[in-house]
């Protein structure tokens, strides 16, 4: 070791740094040595094992992988069935896929099959479903696997005609109508919108408004009076004062509102 404030000659130094890093290096290999069945990190220091071993302690054993199976280190344990096949306690179980069933990720402890279009699972099979006049079949484990065509809705089991009136049209999910525009819902029929003098139509189209300057009055739309130093509000059916007047009864006096 150099003495603090000594200054070695320019060879003394060169010796000094060369036993640093020989020290340095043995300190690297010693802590990271490769064990069989490993590969160092690309970048730093550490090991990891290959493909097909597991990490023991210092060393990396092989992964025991069941009959119809292949390694997959990414997950415990180390390996999963081939396609096909379910894990069954230490092993690989095939999957029975039942008539009109087919291969599917079911989850864990699934069958690992599904029925397909037109079929439930019932125990170990896939049995019809029964599918009403004027409806289609769903690719639904739940419910009751069938769905009403457009322009029916479901009834006590039965796909029956929706009746839409005149005026009307089906709305967006075909089991049930609406009134057009200027139009709107009276029991089973599309009456029209009376809209007053000085009204329109509202957004929805099946009321009216008043224009700005009116207030609905019954049937009607009714003119109101705005006093000096007042203008119509926002909503265009009432008055409120100026700026520096504030409201006293049905007049703007000179005042803070």
């Amino acid at each position: 070791m150099v003495p603090t404030g000594l200054r070695l000659p320019a060879p003394g130094r060169r010796l000094a740094g060369a036993l640093f890093m020989a020290c340095l290096g043995s300190y690297a290999n010693g802590a990271s040595a490769v064990p069989p069945n490993a590969h160092p990190f690309q970048y730093g220091t550490g090991w990891s094992c290959n493909q097909g071993y597991r990490q023991v302690g210092a060393a990396c054993v092989a992964i025991m992988i069941p009959a119809n199976a292949h390694s997959n280190d990414v997950y415990e344990p180390g390996w999963e069935c081939d396609r096909g096949y379910k894990p069954v306690r230490a092993g690989c179980a095939k999957i029975d896929v039942p008539a009109n069933g087919y291969l599917a990720i079911t989850g864990e402890g699934g069958p690992g099959w599904v029925c397909g279009r037109g079929f439930r699972a019932s125990g170990d099979r896939c049995v019809a479903i029964k599918v009403p006049a004027n409806a289609h079949a769903m690719d639904s484990a739940y419910g009751r696997g069938w769905a009403c065509d457009r322009g029916f809705r479901e009834i006590s089991a039965r796909c029956l005609p929706v009746n839409v009136p005149a005026h009307g049209y089906l709305t967006d999910s075909g089991d049930g109508w609406a009134c057009e525009r200027g139009f709107f819902g009276d029991g089973a029929s599309c009456a029209p919108v009376v809209v007053p003098a000085h009204g329109y139509l509202n957004a929805v189209g099946s009321g009216w408004k008043c224009e700005r300057g009116y207030r609905s009055s019954g049937a009607a739309c009714a003119a109101f009076a705005v006093p000096a130093n007042a203008h119509v509000n926002y909503a265009g059916d009432g008055w409120e004062c100026d700026r520096a007047f504030a409201r006293d009864g049905e007049q703007c006096r000179p005042g803070r509102p």
